[in-house]
């Protein structure tokens, strides 16, 4: 089969995913989020790290890695300490700065992949990165863009959406670029079509683990910050989340952005070939996953903290892919511009 009609067999394959994840999303949005964030989460950062190592994590130097590995590992510190040792952590860092130092090290992290990306001098690359860190030093302020939208929604929806464009210029495939308007377009039709929650499915269990996981901080961010809601207390906040249309209209769109971001990269495992890699690496992916699938069914709560870490690694490690993605995008449409001139 040749790469182009291979491609373009992946890009049909991909409505049908996105219609699929639409429909589930509508129906479903919390049992659906919270089932494929346990499933299919993990097996997405195992085997894309995976794959990032293979290609030199899209960096002229795969040393350069070791700051975006360092900070994974000070942000899973700081999540981990603060949920099990919370007092302890407090006396060693000040409450009231801990935002500031996620959305710091977070902004590091994304500045830094820029330089990584594009810098071929070693020289010029650790200036770039040290320039990013004074900047951060500077500015000493908490922007909720980097802690709160970035690692998730920006990375599931938004650079789904840019890496699908990117594909779909370099194939040349109409049909992709059809699946990325249509990719925009879903969370549109959720807000829209037939908002509220009496078409929704919601059990018990359910609403009971959502309540519990750390989620529904996302949904609380969203709805006080974006949408302007005031809210007092624990119950009203759960009743928005779970019983307005707005708070149900959101869940939907994460639901969505999350199943078809997963859903998206297995089914271009043809094409992105993540799983030709050593037999022995491949079977301790498949291990740790099984192992992390188990944790996740005994105890969501220890599920979510075991592999915060690569949840969090999984994107500060595309970070250098992201710009590399955008800049081929432009690249793409500099060249059509050039030939239609």
């Amino acid at each position: 089969m040749s790469s182009l009609v291979k491609t373009n067999r992946i890009d049909v394959i991909n409505v049908g995913l996105l219609l699929f994840s639409l429909a589930l999303a509508f129906v479903i949005p919390f049992e659906l989020f919270l089932f494929v964030y346990a499933v299919l989460g993990p097996l997405h950062y195992l085997t894309e790290i995976s794959w990032l190592h293979d290609k030199n994590y899209y960096t002229k130097s795969r040393k350069d890695v070791i700051l975006l590995v360092i900070i994974s590992l000070f942000l899973t510190f700081l999540f981990v300490a603060g949920q099990h040792y919370g007092p302890w952590l407090n006396e060693i860092i000040p409450s009231e700065t801990h935002g500031i130092l996620n959305s710091s090290l977070t902004f590091i992290a994304f500045g830094s992949a820029m330089f990584m990306a594009f810098i071929r001098k070693p020289m010029v690359r650790a200036v770039g990165i040290i320039l990013t860190i004074l900047m951060v030093l500077l500015v000493n302020k908490s922007i909720p863009f980097f802690t709160v939208f970035l690692p998730t929604l920006v990375h599931v929806f938004l650079f789904t959406s840019l890496f699908m464009l990117y594909g779909a210029l370099r194939s040349k495939s109409k049909v992709g670029l059809f699946t990325v308007f249509l990719h925009i377009l879903c969370p549109i039709l959720l807000f829209y079509m037939f908002p509220g929650d009496s078409n929704m499915f919601l059990s018990d269990g359910g609403k009971a683990m959502y309540e519990n996981s750390m989620f529904a901080g996302l949904n609380s961010y969203i709805l006080q910050n974006n949408f302007g809601v005031e809210i007092r207390s624990m119950q009203e906040l759960t009743n928005t989340i779970f019983h307005t249309d707005l708070g149900v209209s959101i869940m939907r769109f994460i639901a969505f952005a999350y199943t078809y971001h997963y859903l998206n990269w297995f089914s271009k495992t043809e094409i992105i070939r993540w799983h030709k890699v050593p037999k022995s690496r491949f079977i301790g992916v498949l291990i740790a996953w099984v192992v992390s699938v188990v944790l996740y069914a005994w105890d969501y709560t220890l599920g979510f903290q075991w592999l915060f870490l690569l949840s969090f690694m999984h994107v500060l490690l595309e970070f250098p892919l992201n710009y590399v993605s955008v800049a081929g995008i432009f690249q793409e449409i500099k060249t059509r511009s050039v030939k239609t001139a």
